[in-house]
């Protein structure tokens, strides 16, 4: 009986705290970020330049834009709309519970795990879909900059915390959906592609049976032992989310694998192998591979020297973002302007959703509001990730990588003495 009761006690706590949880990080969009005219905007290897208007001509140098094959001149909606096709991953609240745990939310401790997944998103992404590729609807969510978030969070908190006592609080399916979206595609590439993007999103839902949902990353965790409540390091989910994808039998996703460098440094015969391994029958072609690097630029804080390094890694088409942030505090760097890292941030507490079924609402997993960080404010511990589509791309992207690495004089074919290693 008294077991009972604690359990009580127990399940009491963790619902006040989601609750109180669901008003504390419902702040986080409440800011502006703004963007310079003057300099040019790097995402995830694509170059955009606000004020330069003649397409006809090459930036200057001094723009600091060096693919010249990327550069979209003077459209800022381009890229309000790259941005926000980009899956965002968040805090979640109110889905199934998690194996072994009373939680039912993933707030206050599971920003790692959201910034990886929405890493390896991006590269799924890349895999299925292809950099160039936008989500139509993206300049059709509202800006939740303009929202008045005071009033709706509070109303939400105390509505969530009754329902905790009251003991009616149940799984929601959201009201908004998008049956209207497949019959608007008359092209059958863009329907392929809407039907891609809808199964990526699907894979990173917060139920047990999705591949790779917090609930399944978590019990990969475990055997670095994690478990569901811990803080995750950028490097620990490193290898957290290739074990996820080495484990998935999804027939979709027997043409991609995930290879983690150790001590730093990449070594080709292994990468290589991995894309040759044995596969199905009906896939000749060697396999796409996602490299993850676990890296610590610096002490205790971040080396600015490296500020250079990081800004021609989010410039390389092959890089699908890194998994950093500020101290206890995991963001997904997607690109940078000046001397500021561009971010997404998963410190946002969303209801859940249900993925499984027919055409659940997108919306929440987007963002339209990009937000900015000096780069000295970066934790120097942080994990940064390529996409290669085959061999050949595995070599090219090589070469650029190990150009850019001599450029800074960062050795990327053996140890470098103040790297971290993986944990």
């Amino acid at each position: 009986m008294e077991a009972t009761g604690t359990d009580e006690v127990d399940k009491l706590k963790t619902k006040f705290i989601s609750a109180w949880n669901n008003m504390k990080y419902s702040w986080v969009l409440k800011t502006k970020t703004y963007f310079s005219r003057n300099s040019p905007v790097l995402l995830l290897g694509k170059c955009y330049h606000f004020k330069y208007e003649d397409e006809n001509k090459l930036l200057p140098a001094r723009s600091g834009c060096t693919i010249e094959d990327h550069i979209i001149a003077g459209n800022v909606e381009e890229f309000r709309k790259d941005f926000t096709s980009r899956i965002w991953l968040t805090y979640r609240e109110e889905f199934p519970q998690i194996e072994g745990s009373t939680l039912t939310t993933d707030c206050g401790w599971g920003c790692t795990l959201r910034t990886g997944q929405m890493l390896l998103a991006q590269g799924l992404i890349l895999h299925f879909l292809g950099r160039a590729w936008t989500w139509p609807d993206a300049l059709n969510i509202e800006n939740s900059d303009f929202e008045s978030w005071t009033s709706n969070t509070v109303k939400k908190f105390t509505a969530s915390f009754e329902a905790s006592l009251s003991e009616e609080r149940e799984l929601k399916t959201p009201t908004i959906s998008l049956k209207e979206t497949i019959g608007r595609y008359s092209d059958d590439h863009e329907m392929r592609n809407e039907i891609y993007h809808r199964k990526i999103i699907s894979w990173f839902g917060d139920s047990p049976l999705a591949l790779f949902g917090l609930h399944q990353l978590i019990e990969y965790g475990k055997k670095s032992g994690k478990k569901a409540g811990d803080w995750y390091g950028p490097a620990v989910v490193a290898h957290i989310l290739r074990k996820a994808v080495e484990e998935a039998r999804h027939p979709d996703l027997q043409g991609i694998t995930i290879y983690v460098a150790q001590d730093c440094t990449v070594y080709s015969s292994d990468v290589i192998d991995k894309q040759c391994a044995s596969m199905a029958s009906d896939h000749a072609d060697d396999k796409a591979v996602i490299i993850l690097v676990p890296v610590r630029l610096g002490g205790e804080r971040t080396n600015t020297d490296y500020l250079d390094f990081v800004k021609g890694i989010l410039s390389l088409e092959y890089c699908v973002g890194i998994i950093g942030g500020k101290p206890k505090q995991s963001y997904y760097f997607a690109g940078f302007q000046d001397d500021s890292l561009i971010y997404m941030d998963p410190h946002y507490c969303q209801s859940f959703v249900d993925v499984s079924i027919k055409d659940f609402p997108l919306e929440t997993f987007h963002c339209p509001s990009p937000k900015k960080m000096s780069f000295r404010k970066m934790d120097p511990s942080c994990t940064i990730g390529f996409y290669c589509r085959n061999v050949q791309d595995f070599k090219r992207a090589s070469e650029e990588i190990t150009k850019r690495s001599c450029e800074m004089h960062i050795p990327v074919t053996r140890r470098a003495p103040d790297l971290e290693r993986p944990e």
